[in-house]
């Protein structure tokens, strides 16, 4: 300090004082924290390595220490990844919010937080362009005399427990002395050709167990390359490559591929889409190639692709826009002004299948589509499985840039429900159902179903527990979470 400034015994009175208001403010912060269910975490846990559920609870914490009023909070699915324990602390952290004086705003899938809202404004009656009508809004009891609701059919019904008789395991995958994160030389047995649920608290080491450990080990048994990590462009640093301890002790050996479906992007660039990632793209150019008219011209199947030079627009080189670049701004992206969208020369686009052009049929979505291959098995096989699992509302050539990761998820799923099914594969889901409708966890659920009904193996680690109550094993980890 400066040589003006008194220095006072370390147990002076003020300086008692002084350190019991930092320390009664650091409690209460800290009980901010501890009563949103982050009491577990570290001070010193680096912000990337944080789910987005406990990240989205943090900034939560911020606002309630704020003591702001007469603020509107939007929230987009805050119980995303969060057990129903977790849940209770989030909706109670949500009401202190309102109690002092502030809206909220909640896009929400889970049921309860429904039933907590004091009004619910529901959306619909389907998805895509069958969707975008406001079907009801006011008290969430209203909503139950409306017809053509989805929401309404969950929110009211009646809660029957599930009747089904569990499949028998065909065998057990025994894991030895597996060691990751919060994981300590742990034992663990993974039914075969079962539905399993792994569950447990937000932080509880879940993941660690099923999208690490596990695939790990199996797929260095299996000899699978593991999948690089996420890299999102930012500036954070270098993250140092773990691997799992432990082994496989007994059962791989009937095990022949491992498959895990995660939410990564299929694609990060617009060339991407629905129809090129699931191969049908493949068989819908083949038609086009088959035309007479396309046989008069000598047209192979190439020159209906858009990343090929024959047949594309040449300005925006099979884009279907172009780059505009601004000084001192981010550049926009503007339709091409040759092709008008369309990603295709004015050669290419003469040639035409049952009338429709191929610019028409990437326009199409995946309902209207299933019309129009009606007759062609090889493309309507994939679009009734696209279909079948919710993603009816999806167009062909929707980028893969636009798509959600749950729709992304999905999609990964339907491509690998078109392969003929030899049975003893092994399939790990990390929270499928994450923003997803009721209606579409019911419709995920038949297709991992039929995964285990056709002698394969599934193993999800969720905190739905309508998912969880439909499984044939449940492995719970816990108590606590960290």
């Amino acid at each position: 300090g400066a040589s003006d400034v008194r220095r006072t015994p370390d147990l002076s009175e003020e300086k008692r004082i002084a350190a019991q208001r930092i320390a009664q403010d650091l409690m209460s912060r800290i009980a901010t924290l501890q009563a949103l269910g982050l009491g577990y975490l570290s001070m010193d846990r680096g912000s990337p390595t944080l789910s987005p559920g406990e990240l989205q609870r943090l900034r939560l914490a911020t606002q309630i220490r704020s003591n702001l009023f007469g603020v509107v909070y939007v929230l987009d699915e805050p119980s995303a990844g969060l057990h129903p324990a977790d849940g209770e602390a989030l909706l109670a952290a949500l009401e202190q919010l309102k109690r002092s004086g502030n809206t909220i705003f909640v896009v929400e899938h889970d049921l309860d937080v429904m039933r907590r809202a004091d009004w619910l404004v529901d959306v619909g009656p389907d998805a895509g362009e069958r969707g975008g009508r406001i079907l009801y809004s006011g008290p969430p009891d209203g909503l139950a005399t409306v017809r053509g609701s989805h929401t309404a059919r969950y929110l009211f019904a009646d809660h029957a427990t599930v009747t089904r008789d569990p499949r028998t395991p065909k065998g057990w995958l025994e894991l030895r002395g597996i060691t990751r994160n919060n994981l300590s030389n742990l034992d663990v047995a993974f039914p075969l050709g079962t539905f399993t649920a792994v569950t447990g608290i937000s932080g509880s080491g879940k993941s660690s167990l099923v999208s690490q450990a596990l695939v790990e080990l199996l797929g260095d048994y299996l000899g699978h390359e593991l999948p690089p990590a996420e890299d999102d462009g930012g500036d954070t640093e270098p993250t140092i490559v773990t691997r799992s301890g432990g082994r496989i002790h007994a059962g791989a050996e009937s095990i022949t591929r491992l498959v895990q479906v995660d939410q990564r992007p299929i694609g990060r660039t617009p060339r991407s889409n629905l129809a090129t990632y699931t191969g049908l793209f493949d068989h819908v150019r083949k038609l086009f190639a088959g035309t007479r008219a396309a046989k008069a011209k000598r047209y192979d199947a190439g020159r209906f692709s858009f990343n090929v030079a024959k047949g594309r627009c040449d300005t925006c080189e099979g884009e279907g826009f172009v780059s505009v670049e601004l000084l001192f701004m981010p550049s926009v992206y503007a339709p091409c002004p040759t092709c008008h969208g369309a990603r295709y020369n004015e050669q290419t686009l003469k040639i035409e299948w049952n009338g429709r052009n191929i610019a028409d049929v990437l326009r199409l979505n995946v309902e209207e589509a299933c019309d129009f291959f009606a007759g062609e098995p090889a493309v309507l096989k994939p679009l009734l499985l696209l279909r079948d699992i919710g993603l009816g509302y999806l167009r062909l050539g929707q980028p893969a840039t636009e798509l959600s990761g749950g729709e992304a998820q999905r999609i990964k799923l339907a491509t690998e429900l078109q392969r003929t099914q030899r049975g003893s594969n092994f399939y790990v889901l990390d929270e499928p159902t994450t923003g997803l409708h009721p209606a579409d966890v019911d419709r995920l659920v038949a297709q991992l179903q039929g995964l285990v009904d056709a002698g394969n193996t599934v193993v999800v680690v969720e905190h739905e527990m309508r998912v969880v109550a439909v499984s044939d094993w449940v492995i719970d980890v816990g108590p606590g979470a960290g």
